[in-house]
């Protein structure tokens, strides 16, 4: 990806020349004065994309991370930058939203502003399995956060904005609609996000971990992902939700990391349950006192030489079919630490179904 383009007065240069050299008047915003900042012949459709980068675009950032270099007879010691992409500004204590696969395998973080400050950055922490981070700068310039709004009841067609840094090039504004909803992808850590948003508003390399915006300026989704043969936008980008940015942001900040609810059980892979033609999640062994045991589920029991004598398995959670270990997973991801559902499982062909109040994993 390309490296984030510098801020030099080279504009400005070109501007006193005009002056100089043909006497047009320079505005202080950088353009001719006589231009009008408002135009009356604009559609209301515009007018409100415009009122939307005006209102937002200061509270999106751009984010560098990079790595420290090991020097050696030949080369220096020093930092190689590792990555790049966009965020933007959460809350008025610093802290920033942007992916995880933005700030993984860095070392040194930075974010720069839209006036083209730049802060050095900590990590506060990353929630891989969806694709979310949060830094923290420390400045005293008031930061304005972004407002979020409601994934929940989406519309395809819906109009959309995304703002970020594509190529290094800042503060770049592009429009779309909804082409879909309720997608899929993977993650960096290799498990699904659900409900993704689908957009043909162009996103590229550096858009990753902007905001997706709605006509009223709210933050929807934030943009992570493209699908293309080529790496350049194909008219197909996809946005983690509102709802899960909203969800798992303010542990991050409080706890730096996110608390998963869990079941109380350690399963086996999906190809030992395929070697043994069972469809659905086996439940090798079952963690005393928790949940799940005190629910009734079971580890699993051997015979003399080691094979399966009587097994739970796992097929559904609240109604949900569970198939393999990563079905598991997902539905599990939507419920927090407290949370009860029903678990539907097998032992001996019999099908049972117990309600079970999930606990936080270590």
């Amino acid at each position: 990806m390309s490296r984030k383009l510098p801020r030099t007065p080279t504009l400005w240069i070109a501007l006193a020349i005009c002056a100089a050299l043909v006497g047009c008047d320079v505005a202080p915003t950088g353009r001719p004065s006589g231009a009008p900042p408002d135009r009356d012949d604009l559609l209301a459709d515009e007018r409100n994309t415009i009122d939307v980068f005006r209102r937002v675009a200061g509270s999106v950032v751009y984010v560098a991370n990079s790595r420290a270099r090991r020097g050696d007879f030949f080369v220096e010691p020093g930092q190689v930058q590792q990555g790049e992409g966009s965020g933007f500004v959460w809350d008025d204590r610093g802290h920033i939203v942007t992916n995880y696969h933005v700030v993984h395998r860095g070392e040194v973080f930075s974010v720069s502003l839209a006036d083209g400050s730049t802060f050095d950055a900590t990590l506060v922490g990353v929630a891989p399995r969806k694709d979310l981070a949060v830094l923290r700068i420390e400045t005293d310039l008031e930061l304005v956060p972004v407002a979020m709004g409601d994934s929940q009841h989406l519309v395809v067609g819906q109009k959309v904005l995304a703002i970020g840094n594509p190529f290094g090039l800042d503060t770049s504004l592009t429009t779309g609609v909804i082409s879909a909803l309720g997608r899929e992808i993977e993650s960096i850590a290799g498990t699904r996000i659900e409900n993704v948003i689908q957009t043909d508003a162009s996103i590229n390399p550096g858009n990753s971990g902007g905001p997706l915006l709605d006509s009223h300026g709210q933050v929807i989704g934030v943009t992570t992902a493209i699908y293309s043969a080529s790496g350049g936008s194909a008219g197909i980008g996809f946005a983690v939700p509102a709802a899960t940015v909203a969800r798992l942001v303010p542990q991050l900040i409080e706890h730096g990391r996110v608390r998963w609810a869990g079941l109380g059980v350690q399963v086996m892979p999906d190809h030992i349950a395929a070697q043994w033609g069972i469809i659905g999640v086996i439940v090798r062994a079952v963690v005393p006192d928790s949940p799940a045991a005190k629910a009734g589920l079971r580890s699993m029991r051997l015979d003399r030489i080691g094979n399966p004598r009587e097994v739970d398995i796992i097929t559904q959670i609240n109604g949900q079919p569970v198939v393999r270990v990563i079905d598991l997973v997902d539905l599990l991801d939507d419920f927090e630490p407290g949370d009860s559902v029903k678990v539907g499982f097998e032992r001996a062909g019999v099908a049972f179904e117990v309600e079970v109040e999930l606990e936080a994993l270590l």
